[in-house]
């Protein structure tokens, strides 16, 4: 079930399937509830935004993105997302009004853009540290009980294999399949 809504791999952990509830977080050290779908941090305000969209569309459980901890200096990538939520992207895939310094998006489609805009409301948290605090408004979130937002929507597919072949006699196995996160998937003589 992971590996279907949630294609572009990166790190987050993935919770409750049918959670209602996405978390980005920003400078913090913080573990949200069980009962969110997934969380995982947010770095930089383009390929981190990316990932972010890609994955949160890909399961149309996920209504509410919240995100929460002090924005990243320089990037700004929390604000450069809530621009994005609000304004979309201009004809260049440059974030409207994002005041990150690098704030475009290059590897998905606008029409990715205006589901994440239609499916997710986006919580803005950014300076919020209190466990309790943020723990409250995930709770308010999963008791609205939103409904499903129709089927997933796969914005990008990133599952190249790559193989490696090893030459060396000392090698138990020859040949060894190597997922994009380097990651052993399969071995072979």
């Amino acid at each position: 079930m992971t590996d279907d809504y949630y294609p572009w791999g990166g790190e987050f952990t993935a919770c409750e399937p049918q959670g209602c509830v996405a978390v980005a977080l920003l400078n913090i050290q913080y573990n949200p509830p069980k009962s969110v779908a997934i969380y995982g941090s947010l770095k930089t305000e383009n390929i981190g935004i990316e990932k972010i969209i890609a994955n949160t569309i890909s399961n149309p459980w996920v209504r509410f993105l919240v995100l929460c901890g002090d924005d990243i200096r320089g990037h700004r990538s929390g604000s450069s997302l809530i621009a994005l939520h609000k304004n979309g992207i201009d004809h260049n895939h440059r974030i409207i009004h994002a005041p990150g310094a690098i704030p475009y998006i290059e590897n998905l489609k606008e029409e990715a853009i205006k589901r994440f805009q239609a499916q997710l409301n986006v919580i803005d948290l950014i300076g919020e540290k209190q466990k309790e605090k943020i723990d409250a408004v995930i709770a308010e979130c999963i008791r609205k009980t939103p409904p499903v937002f129709g089927e997933p929507y796969i914005a990008i597919r990133l599952k190249p294999q790559a193989t490696v072949n090893l030459t060396d006699n000392r090698a138990l196995h020859s040949r060894i399949l190597i997922d994009y996160l380097g990651k052993i998937k399969k071995r072979g003589a």
